[in-house]
This record gives C-alpha cells, structure tokens and sequence, in this order.
C-alpha cells in the first residue's frame, strides 16, 4: 500500500510540514525509521531521534519545539499517539480487507461458499463445508470435512480447523491455531476405550 503525505495528514486532520507528495508504504519506530516510512513522536524522552531518524514522515505534536533542522516532514496533531493508533487501525483495515481467490487455492466441489470471501495460497477447503459471507482464508489453512465458518470470520495463515467444527461469526483465529489434537472421549465403563466426538464449537 502506497500513501502521500497529504493523504495522510488529511485523514488525521493535521497540519503537514514538509513535501506533501513524500510517499509512505510502511511503518517505523521514530529510532529505526527508514525511508519511505511513517513513525510518530509522542514520548518526550524520544525527542532526539526526529533530527536523526531517516523516517520520511513523522507524527508530532503540534506545539513540539524544533532546536535543529529535520529531513522528516512532519504532521502536527493535538495527540501524536492517538493520531498515530488512528493510522493503525485505519491500515489494518485496509490491509486485513482481502478478497479473491488464489488459483492455488482448493475448494471442493461440495463446499458451499459465501459472497465476497478470500482464500490464499494453498487454503484448503475440504468436502461439505460451509463457509460464510466475508470470510478471510489466509495461506496454507486448512478447513477439514463438514466445517462451517460463520460471516464475517478470519482465518490466518496456517490454521488448521478438523472435520465437524464450527465456528461462529466475526471469529479471529490466529495463525499456527489448530482444534483438539485428540478428537475424542473416554468410554464411562472403560477408560482405555475412546469415542470419538461429533463436533467441535468455537464462539465468541
């Protein structure tokens, strides 16, 4: 994703300082600023690094003080850690709002998909599962038999959810997550004996 200057000060109604056609593409703390980053100063004890940082773009507040030059231009805001976690939430926003289709992505031809959903690289969607409206499938998850996936749900890369489960809406399940690795009970009447179960719920 590729910002300007402008286009971010605008979003957080601050006043620019410097080249408003100065491109952003990612984010920085103020000491490992890079170019083409956009970083923030809120935190006095900090104050040294906006003449040193190579950050492109520096959210201050707007009665900072400058003793020396700066390269950074600057975005002068009431609060330059609330503006700056302002930012952060709108660039996830953007960032998580993936839809489409990889082509390396398998979805049986029994699975009943929703509307406007993503699934990376090597998702997998196994046979009857049902998958809801706006849901995200990021690379390399795994959705076993008869699952089903409520609206509005994230799946990041590497999740691993076992045939019978179901998850509700607007779940968040991080990467690395799987179900039960021991998909059953233990007879009453015989503790070495196992029944397996029949489904799996995840709610929030």
């Amino acid at each position: 994703m590729e910002f300007n200057a402008k286009q971010i000060a605008d979003l957080l109604k601050g006043k620019l300082e410097g080249d408003a056609n100065t491109k952003i593409t990612k984010l920085s703390k103020i000491e490992e600023g890079e170019p083409g980053s956009i970083s923030f100063l809120a935190n006095p004890l900090y104050t040294q690094y906006i003449y040193t940082t190579k950050a492109s773009l520096v959210i201050v507040n707007k009665d900072l003080v400058l003793t020396a030059p700066v390269t950074a231009a600057l975005i002068r805001v009431e609060n330059a850690g609330d503006a700056f976690a302002q930012l952060l939430e709108m660039y996830n926003q953007v960032k998580l709002n993936k839809v489409g289709i990889s082509k390396m992505a398998f979805i049986s031809e029994s699975a009943k998909v929703g509307s406007n959903i993503y699934a990376g690289e090597f998702a997998v969607i196994s046979d009857n599962a049902r998958i809801g409206n706006n849901v995200k499938i990021y690379t390399q998850a795994f959705i076993g038999e008869n699952v089903t996936i409520g609206d509005n749900t994230t799946l990041f890369a590497g999740v691993k959810i076992y045939s019978e489960t179901q998850i509700d809406k607007n779940c968040i399940i991080h990467s690395g997550t799987f179900t039960d690795i021991d998909e059953f009970n233990f007879h009453p009447q015989n503790t070495k004996k196992k029944i397996p179960k029949t489904r799996n719920f995840f709610y929030i």
